[in-house]
């Protein structure tokens, strides 16, 4: 919205900041904090009333998370109002890539909200069926992926790039489709899963939010994308200043959800979060890069995959619990522990991530 005043730049040259991608990056960064500042307590009041109980504790898990009990969840809305508010000022409406990104995030927020609030009416750490749920979420993910498919040049739209190697493309063609919906329903869950301790999930958020922040912005820009030889895909720069939003909405969450958190993020911010680093990893062209500085989400979803595969199969577990995080729990780590040794790994997975943008 705020990029319209880049057109009075004719006549007073202060107006040609808007053209920015970096400045409105900042800029969104700041507001959707501020957004999340100012309205994070309202927020919090109001969903504590309605939710009375609060989140359900989880019978089978670590005893220290009983004390727990009685924080309000959903906090995913307001990390939401922060990137939703401060996008629709700083971000180039006008963009395909943005809105795209944009419908995930609602889409699969919206998801998250009503599991959040049957676990919350019900007081279940169910919510609503599994397979109804991955058929909604593929279903919006595939419909992104066919307008990311349009918005971009055949055949470079429906092919798939690899790390490190610069030539190296493969064209999927009409299966582009399903697999780039694979990418965002697989990172949302992942992020889904890993929001399991207080910070645990938002920091390596944030993490994949400043880089992918980078890639897009690198990846828009024909000379950056050029001097790197990174495929270069027009318009994808526009992005990073979504990617600003998460990470400002991010900080502010993180005021609240300090231990002891005032509230949880919920299904409604972390599927809704995953979703949208996924589609921006789908739309930029480095899925697999995805897999990489994303990889602490990967491990956190496998192990529940593994735990789920070989206690069919055999009866037995794998891990004492699942996710791997309370595995670790319950191997005596307090949960400051895991979560910042978490955050170091996810930056190192992140900056081995980044390496791929010169390595070719």
């Amino acid at each position: 919205m705020l990029m319209m005043l880049a057109e009075l730049a004719d006549e007073l040259s202060v107006f040609n900041v808007f053209r920015y991608i970096t400045f409105r990056t900042g800029a969104a960064l700041i507001t959707s904090a501020l957004i999340v500042f100012l309205f994070g307590p309202m927020i919090i009041a109001s969903l504590r009333v309605r939710q009375g109980k609060g989140q359900p504790i989880r019978a089978d898990g670590p005893q220290t998370h009983f004390k727990k009990a009685g924080t309000p969840t959903m906090g995913g809305l307001m990390i939401l109002s922060g990137i939703l508010g401060s996008c629709l000022l700083w971000a180039n409406l006008s963009s395909v890539y943005v809105w795209v990104v944009l419908m995930v995030t609602v889409g699969f927020g919206a998801i998250g909200f009503y599991d959040d609030y049957l676990k919350v009416t019900k007081q279940s750490h169910l919510g609503f069926s599994g397979k109804l749920r991955l058929l909604i979420e593929f279903a919006i993910a595939g419909a992104a992926a066919w307008f990311i498919m349009r918005a971009g040049q055949e055949p470079f739209s429906s092919s798939l790039t690899f790390p490190f190697f610069k030539d190296l493309i493969l064209n999927l063609g009409i299966f582009f489709i399903p697999f780039a919906a694979f990418v965002i329903v697989g990172a949302g869950n992942a992020v889904n899963l890993t929001d399991g301790l207080d910070g645990l999930a938002t920091v390596p958020v944030m993490v994949a939010a400043a880089s992918f922040g980078v890639i897009a912005y690198l990846s828009g820009n024909a000379i950056f994308a050029n001097y790197l030889q990174i495929h270069f895909v027009p318009g994808t720069g526009e992005l990073a200043v979504i990617l600003g939003a998460v990470i400002g909405a991010g900080l502010g969450f993180l005021w609240f959800n300090a231990p002891p958190a005032a509230i949880f993020m919920g299904d409604t911010g972390s599927l809704a979060l995953g979703g949208l680093i996924g589609s921006v990893a789908v739309a930029t062209k480095h899925e697999i890069v995805l897999a990489i500085i994303g990889g602490l989400f990967v491990v956190e979803i496998m192990s529940v995959i593994i735990q789920v595969a070989v206690f069919k199969m055999t009866g037995k577990r794998v891990f004492l619990m699942a996710p791997i995080h309370h595995h670790f729990e319950k191997l005596g780590w307090t949960e400051s522990q895991v979560v910042i040794r978490f955050w170091i790994i996810a930056v190192l997975l992140a900056l081995i991530g980044l390496s791929t943008l010169k390595l070719r």
